[in-house]
């Protein structure tokens, strides 16, 4: 009788063997998977510059937006204006001074850069101004209604 109950205990120990490997083999892959999916994307975003970092200031007349394009030319920007949002759309350009460099290490990102916003106000579009200086932007953007400050009094 006692050989009759450790053949089904070994068959069910090869199973649960079986079964631990066979998920230990499918987590593997899918960690390597994983790690692929990761170098891929990485890749990918190396090749896409930066969104264009902002300032976006406030006051009772206008809005002026200033950003940082190091490097562009100003006629490699192109700003879309509507009453409540700006699209300001930078070319980061790569200049290639020695044909067959051997980079040791390259963290520059060249491209289209996009930045899209909702303006806090509704502006004139056509009396905004634009001028860029030592590689930022800044934008001057006149509000159609101006607030007008009232002092009220304690009585």
């Amino acid at each position: 009788m006692r050989k009759k109950l450790e053949k089904p205990f070994s068959m069910l120990e090869k199973r649960r063997l079986m079964a631990e490997k066979m998920i230990e083999d499918m987590i593997k892959n899918m960690r390597e998977m994983q790690k692929e999916f990761e170098k891929k994307i990485s890749e990918y975003t190396e090749a896409l510059p930066e969104k264009p970092t902002l300032d976006l200031i406030e006051t009772d007349e206008k809005l002026i937006i200033k950003t940082d394009l190091p490097g562009v030319k100003k006629e490699d920007i192109n700003i879309e204006l509507t009453e409540d949002s700006i699209t300001i759309t930078a070319d980061f350009k790569e200049e290639i001074e020695v044909e067959e460099a051997n980079y040791v290490k390259k963290e520059r990102r060249y491209g289209e850069a996009r930045r899209e916003l909702k303006l806090p106000a509704k502006i004139k579009v056509d009396e905004a101004k634009a001028t860029f200086e030592d590689g930022v932007l800044t934008v001057e953007l006149p509000k159609v209604e101006v607030k007008k400050k009232h002092t009220l009094k304690v009585e």
